[in-house]
């Protein structure tokens, strides 16, 4: 921490993954609403805090929420039989016209004004040695080098990840900014008269992919080093961790931001992405870890262990042992730095209502529990006026009334949170740096928050064929391949039109 004469220029600054870029649903997309942004609206007057937003084609990769409300528009609240059809073509038609639009001539985001960098260097799918490895040059030469595909089988754009790196590090595509990393951009706005806050959240996607894929691949050395489209692997060793890490530290420090915040990592099995089932089935009840961690669109009477992905009780358990490690790794190494350290991982644990048998760890902030009573799409959510029913468990909307009854917190991906959920994460911060000495003029708007979390307070009732729906955009190319000759389009109207039977 480093202290000037004179007030900072930049009062907030990030540098970050998808945390603090605002992904959920599939995408990035409204980036005014993730909470670095609703922390900034507490301080009066607001300070200038730029980022790009990307809300042509309701978001890059995919907005699951919107790809819903398009197909409720087209077809109401269900989809009849004899309308399987149209809606696959619609489907279709939306996703290849996403793909197209992203995939298209890389374009400068229309941004005159913009001549220097965003106060928000996040980019989703970044890992900790990204931050000073990645840039717009790089990502643009990848882009070029790597051809795009377009066919039935990838519906979905090839490197959204490069281009919104792209977009995000160098939004003009100026040639000054053009050899610049996350760190440079950061670097560059302290010399433009100095920094106050920075944020860093930085290490979630060194575990994430174990979560994604349901698979168990340590780091090797050559992945410190490599270029992120030769990396392979999902869990990141300890000693490799706290090397990389330190790394980003020395980079960071070295900036010379007045203050520094950090977090810790979640355990990444509490997320809805991963659907824990027991061998017998059984679920009443059940507390702890699972058996199995399957695909979150597998139920449990269709889960067989010898067809489908999945990871086990001990690699479950030895995933979350892995994040305590890093978490020891991030405090030890903030306190030498004298950073801030946001407990994330313990406030996330506090709200898995499955795992913690029922019963929260850790109340809900006041002035949020007073918005939700007050919304009319989520005063039901409440067992009692201090305790709603908002949890870390897969998003359910009720088929008669179309309201949310259970989760809330996560969106439709199963990792990202839903933009009350970012509400929650921007109360932990707001907190945490008024517990060491920053101070904040307004509180967090909540009935803002709550009302622009559309998932939450207006679902498409189409969620209740959300689960065919992810199932069918998750198989990769061989196994769409596979069922073609069985038939493709009744084969995957069915795997479409399947009902999410609860649970």
């Amino acid at each position: 921490m480093k202290r000037r004469n004179t007030q900072p220029k930049h009062k907030l600054a990030v540098i970050g993954d998808s945390l603090s870029q605002g992904f959920n649903n599939g995408g990035i997309y409204r980036t005014d609403l993730n909470f670095p942004a609703l922390l900034a609206e507490c301080w009066e007057p607001a300070p200038s805090f730029n980022q790009p937003r990307f809300t042509a084609q309701a978001g890059i990769p995919l907005n699951l929420e919107m790809l819903l409300r398009g197909l409720s528009d087209e077809y109401g609240e269900s989809i009849e039989w004899d309308e399987y059809l149209p809606a696959l073509s619609y489907l279709y038609s939306t996703l290849r016209r996403v793909k197209r639009y992203w995939e298209g001539e890389m374009k400068p985001l229309n941004r005159p004004k913009q001549t220097s960098p965003y106060h928000n260097q996040s980019v989703w799918g970044f890992a900790m040695n990204d931050a000073w490895m990645v840039t717009e040059h790089l990502s643009r030469r990848f882009i070029e080098t790597q051809p795009e595909t377009y066919s039935i089988f990838d519906m979905l754009p090839d490197h959204a990840m490069y281009v919104t790196a792209s977009l995000v590090l160098n939004p003009t595509f100026n040639q000054r900014f053009g050899h610049s990393t996350q760190v440079d951009n950061i670097q560059q706005l302290q010399e433009d008269g100095g920094i106050e806050n920075l944020i860093v959240t930085m290490g979630h996607n060194n575990i994430i992919g174990a979560v994604s894929d349901l698979k168990f691949v340590f780091s090797t050395d050559d992945d410190l080093e490599d270029f992120p489209s030769k990396r392979d692997y999902t869990v990141y060793r300890p000693e490799h961790f706290e090397r990389e890490y330190r790394k980003l530290a020395e980079k960071v420090n070295a900036i010379g931001a007045e203050q520094i915040i950090t977090q810790t990592i979640p355990y990444v099995t509490i997320p809805p992405v991963t659907r824990g089932v027991n061998a017998d089935k059984s679920r009443h009840g059940h507390t702890g870890y699972f058996d199995y961690y399957t695909r979150f669109w597998i139920w449990d009477e269709d889960f067989n262990p010898d067809k489908h992905p999945h990871l086990t009780k001990e690699q479950a358990i030895s995933l979350d042992q892995h994040v305590d490690e890093y978490n020891v790794i991030i405090r030890e190494i903030a306190e030498e730095y004298g950073w801030i350290v946001v407990p994330l991982n313990r406030y996330l644990s506090g709200f898995a209502r499955r795992r913690l048998g029922g019963k929260l760890r850790i109340p809900f902030p006041e002035n949020f529990v007073q918005a939700m009573n007050k919304h009319p799409m989520t005063d039901h959510l409440f067992e009692d006026p201090k305790n709603p029913k908002f949890s870390t468990d897969y998003l359910r909307i009720n088929h008669d009334s179309g309201k949310v009854y259970k989760g809330g917190i996560f969106s439709l991906d199963g990792i990202h949170p839903t933009t009350t959920g970012y509400g929650l994460i921007a109360h932990l911060y707001k907190k945490t740096m008024e517990e060491h000495g920053i101070t904040f003029d307004k509180p967090l708007n909540w009935n803002h928050i709550i009302s622009n979390d559309t998932l939450v307070t207006d679902p498409p009732y189409l969620l209740v064929e959300l689960r065919g729906l992810l199932r069918f955009l998750s198989l990769d190319r061989q196994q769409k391949l596979s069922i073609a000759g069985n038939g493709l389009l009744n084969q995957l109207m069915k795997i479409f039109s399947a009902r999410d039977p609860g649970g």
